[in-house]
Order: structure tokens, then sequence, then C-alpha cells
């Protein structure tokens, strides 16, 4: 294939409409040509603002030959079917995180793409920043010495009442939407060697899922992961990998804008210095990847054993947790406090 990947866009969640349609619109290896929407009106004004056609609904956008294939940024809840129909309709699929709700949905779905040929991805689009890449080249040649632990955490202001982050239904939870950042970056820079040593997740007052939580990590060498994630918190995109001679700190770790200029911290005991490096696109790389992913030619595309590993940890972070609900506060407690 040498002509751009022909994109169709299921739904228009936030994710799609703040970063990925006009990362689409601009990308020169994709183009986006269709997008479906469960409201037609919305579709169609998406579709005239990007010069591409709306489809009446998600089967209909499945079912048009000049779609190679299509990104799902439905809630999560929803991922497992129209993935699954998306690959029985012979496309390619770039998911949303997490891919499904549960490990042994992710493995299935993995296991239909590498046998049909079909390229299924996941789209966490921090692992594509170039940042990361220079992380572990610091790390590998020893800048802060034998590595220690890992921390991390991305947390972000509350939500409307009404987001669907909140909705159990739909796969809500602090744990999918957020903490999957900080899981899956100790599973870049670490390995897939861990496993969960212990956890705790809270429901907000009046809250069906989980709002925040906390995770611990080790791995088969000793180092550990301490996560943490919320979605009523100040906003955090953060982590330090700390070494024997010294740790390394990662600020707007996880969704800098393309013109963000990263600088990495390293400090040791002689003194700190500050690394500046270029801004990098991480969406535009995404899509890059995704499409080279496709016109890579094989038989049975191998997918990224991160995404399975992931599933697993989050069901086994979910196995683990010690659970807290909190409850509103009292009259006399609001009284001590005020907003």
């Amino acid at each position: 294939m040498t002509r751009p990947l022909r994109l169709g866009v299921l739904g228009l969640a936030s994710i799609a409409r703040r970063r990925m349609l006009p990362a689409m619109a601009a990308c020169p290896d994709v183009q986006l040509t269709a997008l479906a929407s469960r409201d037609v009106s919305a579709a169609e004004q998406a579709a005239a603002q990007y010069g591409c056609q709306a489809a009446p609904d998600y089967t209909a956008l499945l079912a048009r030959p000049d779609v190679d294939a299509v990104y799902v940024p439905l809630p999560a809840a929803l991922h497992a079917a129209w993935t699954r129909a998306a690959l029985d309709a012979g496309k390619h699929v770039l998911a949303e995180k997490p891919t499904t709700t549960n490990a042994a949905e992710t493995r299935a779905l993995l296991s239909l793409a590498r046998t049909r040929g079909l390229v299924l991805a996941e789209n966490v689009m921090f692992l594509h920043h170039a940042q990361h890449a220079t992380v572990q080249r610091l790390v590998r040649d020893g800048a802060i010495g034998e590595l220690r632990s890992f921390a991390a955490q991305f947390s972000i202001p509350g939500l409307p009442d009404d987001d669907i982050r909140h909705r159990p239904e739909l796969g809500g939870g602090a744990l999918a939407d957020v903490g999957v950042y900080p899981l899956r970056a100790a599973l870049h820079l670490l390995g897939a060697d861990l496993d969960v040593v212990g956890a705790a997740l809270t429901h907000g007052a009046g809250r069906q899922v989980e709002t925040a939580g906390g995770v611990l990590l080790r791995s088969a060498t000793g180092v550990t992961a301490h996560l943490a994630f919320g979605l009523d918190h100040a906003y955090r995109s953060w982590y330090e990998l700390c070494g024997s001679t010294g740790r390394l700190v990662v600020d707007h770790a996880f969704t800098p804008p393309a013109d963000h200029a990263p600088v990495l911290r390293i400090e040791r005991g002689t003194g700190s210095e500050e690394l500046h490096l270029p801004p990098d696109d991480q969406v535009t790389n995404t899509l890059t990847a995704f499409a080279a992913a496709v016109r890579t030619p094989r038989q049975h595309p191998e997918p990224d054993p991160m995404v399975l590993r992931q599933a697993e940890l989050l069901d086994a972070v979910r196995h683990r947790a010690v659970v807290h609900h909190a409850r509103p506060a009292t009259a006399h407690h609001a009284a001590r406090h005020p907003a």
C-alpha cells in the first residue's frame, strides 16, 4: 500500500474530537474517509468540517469498501463488540485504550486479528513520544546507576456528574481511564515481568465506580513501581525512576501538546542537570506507526504483547484491590472545612 491509509471513525468521543480527528486531517499517512456517531447530525457536522463522509451508523461504516481501518473511541464497555465487528468486516483496528474491559476479551480479539491477518493496535499515544526513548537510553547507559524503583501519577480534575467515566455499565472508572497511563509506563520502562503486590481503589462519595487508586508492582528482580491515579484531583502527569546513584524525573509525561518542549531532570548527589528535548507530536506519531504496521506485509501480524500484559495487570489490580467507599461530608465536617 503506497496511498494513505483510509480511516473510518466509530464515535465522536472527546478524545476523537479534541486530538485524533485534527491529527488525522493533518497526517499525510492517513486519509479520514468516513465517520459515524449515534447522533447522525453530529456525524454530518463533523464530516463537513473534515471533508469526509458521514455514515448513517457504525454497521454502515464498516461495510464501506473505501475504509481500510477504523479507530474505535467508544466507551470501554463497547470496545470488544465493535472491535470484533470491525475485524469480522476485514478492517484493521486502532482501539482506544483499554482495548477491552478484561484480559480474556483482549486475548481473544488479538488472536482473531492475527488469524485474519489484520492489525489490532491500542491507542496509548504517549508511547510514541520521543522523550520516553531518551529516558530508556539514559537508564540503559547508567545515568542513574542501577534501577531501584519507579513512581508515576496521572490524575485529572473532577468530571461532570453525567460524564460516561462515572458509569459502570460503560466501563467507567479511574483505573481504566487514567490508571492505565502509569501502569503502561511501568510496563514500557521496566518490562513485562511485573506482578501486582497490592492495590487500593476508592469510590468517591456517591460514585458507582472508583475515582482514585494506587497500585504497588514488583519485578522479578525486586524493582518496585508505585502508581497513583484519580478522576477528582489536581492535574498531575509525571513519573520518576530512582536508581542507586540518582533519579530521573519526567513531567508532562502522558499528554503533552505537540508544541511542548520536554525537560528531563537528572538529580545525583553531586548536583542536578536538565536535559532539554525538542517538541514531538505523539498523536501524529501514533497514526504514522499504525499506518506503517498496516503497510508491513505479514500474513499473521504479531500483536504488541504489552497490550495483553496490560490487560492482565488491570484484571489483577481489580482482583487484589482493597476497595473503599467514601462517605459524603457531614454538615459538621463541611462547616469546619468550607469549600
